[in-house]
């Protein structure tokens, strides 16, 4: 019998590259200071290794480049939405099908629908701009993670799992009437990147059931989280991913997705109804904001490329590649000694900023500590999920202290990842140095996106 071959390979061939300015580290320090200390304010040709997102930053096939060019332009009922339509009618089996320029336009939508003064949205975890579109409504945007997702060595392999008992008795606290959705984010992005179980969406559907209450899930990750499932949850192993995801879809009245994470496109999002009035409803606002209702804001061409990522996502070669790559990054950081989120989610790795760096105090961001540090040592572009993304006035201080080091799909490889494994491992050599920072410029509502720093001196 021939031996079983480990050696991580990636499942496709590249035909195009773009080339990376390799930066000195007084450019880079150059560079951080001009940009406020945060990554986000730097520009893209001044990063090596760009993990700030995995949303919208992957690479399109050749399938999807041949639907760029075949992709009908028309104004209204081009031939590019139907195939769009037919694609995502046939994978999540939802009838009432809406395209959005992005994910955040789907949940403003939905949200501007649904929401309002003194309403409460629950959640596994809402990420930021869910939060900020409950928000914006004036409806309140609450989390109810289980108790094992605030602790990052955890192995609990559904982490991203919504605590039922807290989801029955905040309906029962509040009363039903205050509820218009309950919504559910899979995988869960701000807990770590982790799956949430069949098992847990089945408990979420009964309680909705019981309550006569829609559920709701934002499904950006959602081929990963089913892989997940495919992996981790007894007596799924033998179910393809796809139908396994179809079962996702089927236990909700609605979606919302950003296509520029598992859409495998770099624009584009997708909101799903199952209910008529509230689908004509959605329609009559996204042809006030976002476009006809068969092109939400995108070119044929986009619709094109979305019908084919969703169909290529399912692949299961490519999803035990995406989770075993990413898997892999983290096995490098913990041989560094660096502590992450456990077990390893699907689209990113999460160190434990709060681990790493235990002389900065919460009010003092040591996860854009580390961020910084990461941008000082190889070029690296990461992302903070904690103080600077979830906290301010008037909020619950986050759980964790989080860097996320999020993996655009099919951009990079392995040598690319051992390199950000190096940095990292120089980054936790040099964690006694690592200052704190404080903001000095911020806007009221997401202020990760544009907020500036400087350091506090030692």
């Amino acid at each position: 019998m021939p031996a079983l071959l480990t050696t991580i390979i990636e499942p496709f061939r590249i035909k195009v590259v773009e080339p990376i300015r390799m930066t000195t580290p007084a450019q880079r320090e150059a560079i951080l200071c001009g940009a406020g200390f945060n990554p986000f304010l730097i520009a893209a040709s001044d990063v090596v290794i760009d993990l700030l997102t995995d949303s919208g930053t992957g690479a399109m096939s050749s399938e999807q480049w041949a639907g760029v060019m075949r992709a009908d332009e028309s104004y209204a009922g081009a031939t590019s939405f139907f195939r769009f339509r037919d694609a995502l009618r046939g994978i999540t089996g939802f009838e009432h099908v809406l395209p959005t320029h992005q994910g955040r336009a789907s949940e403003r939508i939905l949200f501007e629908l649904v929401g309002g003064e003194g309403l409460i949205v629950p959640s596994n975890a809402h990420f930021d701009t869910t939060r900020a579109n409950v928000e914006h409504s004036g409806a309140q945007a609450i989390d109810l993670r289980l108790p094992e997702a605030s602790d990052p060595s955890n192995p609990h392999p559904f982490k991203g799992n919504m605590d039922i008992a807290a989801l029955e008795a905040l309906i029962a606290s509040h009363g039903r009437a205050r509820f218009p959705l309950v919504m559910c984010t899979v995988t869960n992005n701000s807990g770590g990147g982790q799956p949430v179980s069949l098992e847990n969406l089945r408990a979420i559907r009964a309680v909705c059931d019981r309550h006569n209450l829609p559920f709701f899930i934002d499904a950006c990750r959602f081929a990963e989280n089913a892989c997940f499932i495919k992996k981790r949850e007894p007596g799924q192993s033998h179910r393809p991913v796809r139908e396994i995801a179809r079962e996702m879809f089927d236990l909700a009245d609605g979606a919302t997705i950003s296509a520029k994470k598992d859409g495998m496109v770099n624009i584009g999002g997708v909101l799903l109804i199952r209910d008529a009035a509230l689908f004509r409803r959605a329609c009559n606002l996204l042809i006030l904001t976002e476009g006809y209702v068969t092109y939400g804001g995108l070119a044929g061409r986009d619709l094109e490329a979305m019908a084919q990522g969703f169909e290529e996502v399912l692949d299961e070669d490519y999803l035990a590649y995406r989770l075993r790559s990413t898997e892999y990054l983290g096995e490098r950081l913990r041989a560094h000694g660096i502590a992450i989120v456990e077990p390893p989610g699907g689209h990113a790795i999460y160190i434990d900023a709060r681990s790493l760096c235990p002389h900065i105090p919460a009010a003092q961001f040591p996860g854009q500590a580390v961020v910084c540090a990461l941008y000082r040592v190889g070029g690296i572009r990461a992302c903070e999920i904690g103080s600077v993304m979830f906290g301010g006035e008037g909020r619950t201080p986050p759980p964790m202290e989080l860097v996320r080091l999020a993996i655009p799909r099919r951009v990079y490889t392995q040598s690319h990842i051992d390199y950000v494994a190096e940095a990292a491992g120089e980054v936790f050599r040099q964690r006694h140095s690592l200052r704190g920072l404080r903001i000095v410029e911020a806007p009221p509502v997401l202020r990760h996106f544009s907020a500036r720093f400087e350091e506090i001196e030692a």
